[in-house]
């Protein structure tokens, strides 16, 4: 049971990853930069510490009480994912969209799941699955095949975008829906692509860093409410406020210099744009983005797998935002053996979320 509400948790969170910039498409007149900060300031500044006030009694004790060794490696590594997101953009400039994505999620996703398994092997820890547990055992070794299987899917859904985009010859978009100038350069791409997936990674690695906070969350809880089982659903809330302080960082300081260079800095006060309106579907696509972590972290605490829960969570924004693709027909036109491999690709995907939760239901 703990295992299904856990890939139940992951897949809400998922859906809002690959479900929030929808909000965005509502706001009028304002350049990418000015509505993605708005937004950015409610997805890691606003509504990260509400949550932990309104989950984690007295969440600042905890924050103020950890050796500042820990604040710092996990603001850094925040800063770190941050720069990740911001170097996506140019992945999908010099490679396209379908391979720059596939390329720059599916190392996310290979990493942030993999590398804090090996860090493990090496520095062990309490309570942590290793690499070696991964490959010595039926449940990890059933993970490790649900991960290839959604690099599988990956894969195919890539070689899908790739025949869209070669069929339908329309202007390429990044994931935040700036148009971007295809320059395909498979060296340059490639590494740009490598780098976003290596960095965009950190913010599991920025989790397991901050867990300590989150562990203090948790016994604070136990302590609390003594005859409940299991983990508490709300741990990792004390540790996205410090994470998402570094993600700010970097986005904050783009957005600023995008401001000033296409001297947008007028779009947060130009009264010829609906400004309440662009104002709060900023902020509604903002607190969305927010919740995957939200649930992220609760689906975490019912798995007690850092690697198999960033691999359902990646696996579900993929999953969602293809989905969302065929929902709003942005497939529309493409020939019959197009739609049937980004639909094969879709299976694959959820084949994998299934083997990834019945390695962790054989665990448990």
């Amino acid at each position: 049971m703990q295992a299904i509400l856990g890939v139940i948790f992951h897949f809400i969170g998922g859906f809002a990853s690959g479900s929030f910039y929808i909000p965005y498409k509502k706001v009028k007149g304002w350049a990418w930069e000015s509505y993605w900060i708005v937004g950015g300031i409610f997805s890691w500044l606003i509504v990260p510490p509400l949550a932990a006030f309104l989950t984690i009694p007295n969440f600042t004790d905890i924050i103020a009480n950890a050796s500042g060794n820990i604040l710092w490696l996990t603001y850094f590594f925040g800063v770190l994912w941050g720069i990740g997101g911001l170097t996506y953009g140019l992945g999908v400039r010099y490679l396209g969209v379908s391979l720059g994505s596939s390329i720059i999620l599916g190392l996310c996703m290979v990493l942030g799941s993999i590398l804090p398994s090996i860090y493990f092997d090496f520095f062990p820890q309490a309570g942590k699955d290793t690499f070696s547990m991964f490959l010595s055992t039926d449940w990890g070794r059933m993970v490790l095949l649900g991960l290839l299987v959604c690099v599988l899917g990956i894969v195919i859904c890539g070689k899908a975008g790739m025949m869209k985009e070669k069929e339908m010859k329309t202007d390429v978009t990044d994931p935040h829906g700036m148009e971007v100038k295809t320059e395909y350069k498979f060296g340059l791409g490639l590494f740009v692509g490598i780098v976003s997936g290596v960095l965009s990674a950190c913010f599991n690695f920025g989790i397991e860093a901050g867990k300590p906070m989150a562990d203090a969350a948790n016994a604070i809880w136990r302590a609390a409410n003594p005859a409940e089982a299991g983990n508490f659903l709300y741990q990792n809330n004390v540790t996205y406020v410090i994470v998402l302080w570094g993600g700010l960082t970097t986005n904050f300081i783009w957005c600023m210099i995008l401001n000033a260079r296409n001297k947008t800095f007028g779009d947060y006060t130009n009264a010829s744009t609906p400004l309440l309106k662009n104002y709060i579907f900023s902020a509604l696509a903002g607190t969305t983005w927010f919740l995957q972590f939200f649930f992220y972290g609760m689906g975490e605490s019912k798995l007690g797998n850092g690697a198999s829960s960033w691999i359902l969570h990646m696996a579900f924004i993929i999953l969602i935002a293809n989905t969302w693709g065929l929902v709003l027909k942005e497939w529309k036109g493409v020939s019959k053996k197009t739609l049937l491999t980004v639909v094969v690709g879709i299976i694959t995907i959820i084949a994998s979320v299934l083997i990834v939760g019945y390695g962790n239901r054989i665990k448990g």
